[in-house]
């Protein structure tokens, strides 16, 4: 070991009489450590953006929802018994209508929700911000009352208090022919989610309110919002509960399925951006491998001399194995430290802006989970390991007689 470490500091040294083969270690060394902070850096910001589209994505889709596929609807009597048989979980039941609102000669289309207004903001952040400014009392006396999205409420160019028209597809009879059901509501309150598609198409309503529109029965519903904080188990066990319940044409559905494809896509995506980034790792750790050969070439004589003096050929092996390792790991740990100075920068600073009506956010979102972080470290050290051990090979492979007898 104090054979090994004393080449190491020794070739380790910037050798003015072969400048090119410390120039070239040099470059190894800033290759290695500038792939890590590269791939450390990416990962980070597509981790940060795949949560903040499913934080986004996430707040209108509902952890659990479990909807009707016959026009009998759900009944409160299986509202009830999920409720019963399930309560750490939040039901809020709903009814679902598709609408055109027309306001000041301004038309937009629109998916309009009836729910219980305290039931629904329990599950839904987004709403249970909307409500704080608004009395809920008020609201629910008011029964064709409305909140609507900020977006949809600029298009139409309508403020709180004003008066809309929702067009719906229920159709009505008017002498010889059929027309839409037209209904004058009040806006109660505006809410913003983030995401444009969501501010321009999303009302919400009182649930007696677009009942009696859709003529349906009191205690009936289009289906339920589930809140729960492991939805990916509790659908397997409201799933075996609705089993129980007869004459009932129920379906659930989960958020992750919902938007599968989109992060099955960002999924990929991330794999490949990691694929493709560890390239650089992989270009940068060949020059560990010609600085190595080019030590092993130029010295030749010393591992000649060292082998004829009763040093062994694993010795050998082992000093130019570390000194590649020294070189790509000291660069690994360069690119850890410039990663956490180009992340506290990114966090700290707005140097990049986002467009908030395409993203929902104007500020690069950084999160750099430990399976990335260690997949990185990992990957690197491999191909660092990789890169130096053929040279090391070759280095204890030198025929020592040989080389005293033509050197």
């Amino acid at each position: 070991m104090a054979l090994s470490g004393f080449l190491i500091r020794r070739y380790l040294r910037f050798d003015k009489t072969q400048p090119f083969i410390s120039i070239t270690a040099i470059l190894a060394f800033v290759g290695v450590g500038v792939g890590v902070m590269v791939l450390i850096v990416a990962m980070a910001i597509m981790n940060g953006m795949s949560k903040e589209f499913e934080k986004k994505l996430f707040v209108m889709n509902y952890p659990i929802t479990l909807y009707a596929t016959s026009r009998q609807g759900i009944s409160s009597q299986t509202l009830q018994s999920l409720q019963e048989r399930f309560p750490k979980l939040i039901f809020s039941p709903y009814v679902r209508m598709q609408s055109v609102a027309r306001a000041h000669g301004v038309m937009g289309a629109s998916i309009i929700f009836g729910v219980d207004i305290q039931k629904e903001a329990q599950i839904n952040g987004v709403l249970q911000k909307a409500i704080q400014n608004i009395d809920i009392q008020k609201f629910k006396q008011d029964k064709f009352a409305l909140i609507v999205g900020e977006g949809l409420a600029e298009m139409l160019g309508v403020e709180v208090g004003e008066k809309i028209s929702l067009f719906f597809t229920q159709l009505e009879p008017m002498g010889l022919s059929l027309s839409p059901v037209m209904k004058r509501f009040a806006i109660g309150g505006v809410f913003t989610s983030g995401l444009r598609a969501y501010d321009t198409s999303y009302i919400y309503t009182n649930l007696s309110a677009l009942a009696a529109i859709k003529n349906i029965p009191q205690g009936v519903y289009d289906g339920i919002h589930i809140y729960s904080d492991r939805p990916m188990e509790d659908i397997e066990k409201i799933r075996l509960a609705l089993n129980d319940i007869p004459h009932q044409s129920l379906s659930l559905e989960g958020w992750w399925q919902q938007n599968g494809n989109f992060f099955s896509a960002m999924a990929l995506e991330k794999r490949a951006l990691f694929i493709v980034l560890m390239l650089i790792i992989l270009m940068a750790s060949l020059n560990i491998i010609s600085s190595l050969l080019m030590v092993i070439m130029n010295r030749r004589k010393e591992i000649a001399l060292l082998l004829s003096m009763g040093t062994r050929a694993k010795e050998i092996q082992k000093t130019f194995f570390w000194l590649g390792n020294c070189i790509g790991c000291g660069g690994i740990v360069l690119g850890v430290m410039l990663s956490g100075v180009v992340l506290y920068v990114l966090r700290t600073f707005p140097i990049i802006s986002l467009p908030a009506d395409v993203y929902g956010i104007t500020k690069l979102p950084i999160d750099l989970s430990v399976v990335d972080f260690c997949a990185t470290l990992l990957g690197a050290v491999l191909i660092v390991c990789a890169a130096s051990y053929y040279p090391a090979k070759k280095a204890s492979s030198i025929d020592a007689l040989s080389v005293l007898r033509n050197e």
